[in-house]
């Protein structure tokens, strides 16, 4: 019930965003000026069961533990992710399902999210980007591994595109996930430069197509991530780590 809702109130949030961003754009604003009490329903529910599912969870955690302010803010902004990674997840594996390309998103989120964990990288500000961006990615990225064949010289100039960049700007942080400490950065850094490793081996190995698509792909969508000029161009501060030194 709470996919189904989440599901519904995406679909609603993006429409809201094609007609701020293209006004002349009547496609969208038609249908949310036809079922605007509908949207607007959608979006309360799913707020109400958003709220009621953190809040229990909160209330479950100061009672049974003894945190500080500090720390209950840290694990209120981690179910709240949980709570959004859950729902994006669920969302565009059914959509990847009815697209039919169920087993290229699976895979593709798996090698993506592996080398992420190490290399981390930019956020989006807000939800609906994080939405969008999520969409575009996981499930345009495997239509086109599924569909296309690259030549050799796109996997060789990638890889060594993608092995400096991670080498050089891995791990990236964000404001509100700082990496702070020094040991932990170099940790992070050796294995994404690992992983990377690995990946650039197996694509090279492999005799499988399809994996080698997805694997140069998530090896690209990383890089992209961490570099500091993506950071620039949404706005973000990038190093975030520099302003607690």
């Amino acid at each position: 019930m709470v996919i189904f809702i989440s599901f519904f109130t995406k679909i609603s949030r993006f429409l809201i965003f094609l007609t701020k961003i293209f006004p002349n754009f009547t496609f969208s604003r038609k249908i949310l000026n036809k079922n605007q009490n509908y949207y607007t329903m959608v979006l309360v529910i799913e707020n109400m069961i958003k709220s009621f599912l953190i809040n229990n969870s909160m209330n479950l955690v100061k009672n049974n533990n003894n945190y500080n302010k500090e720390q209950l803010e840290e694990i209120k902004y981690g179910l709240e992710s949980i709570y959004l990674l859950l729902t994006k997840f669920v969302v565009i594996i059914t959509i990847s399902i009815i697209l039919g390309i169920f087993k290229e998103t699976l895979i593709l989120l798996l090698f993506y999210n592996f080398l992420r964990a190490f290399a981390f990288g930019i956020h989006a500000s807000k939800s609906i980007y994080c939405w969008i961006s999520s969409s575009i990615i996981f499930l345009g990225i495997p239509l086109i591994c599924k569909n296309f064949i690259f030549q050799n010289l796109f996997f060789i100039i990638g890889t060594i595109i993608c092995f400096l960049c991670i080498a050089i700007f891995a791990p990236a942080d964000t404001e509100k996930r700082p990496l702070i400490n020094i040991k932990k950065r170099k940790v992070y850094k050796f294995l994404s430069i690992f992983v990377t490793i690995i990946y650039i081996i197996s694509i090279f190995i492999t005799k499988n197509v399809l994996l080698k698509n997805l694997m140069m792909f998530s090896l690209i969508i990383q890089t992209v991530l961490i570099l500091p000029i993506t950071y620039k161009m949404f706005k973000l501060p990038y190093n975030n780590y520099k302003n607690y030194k």
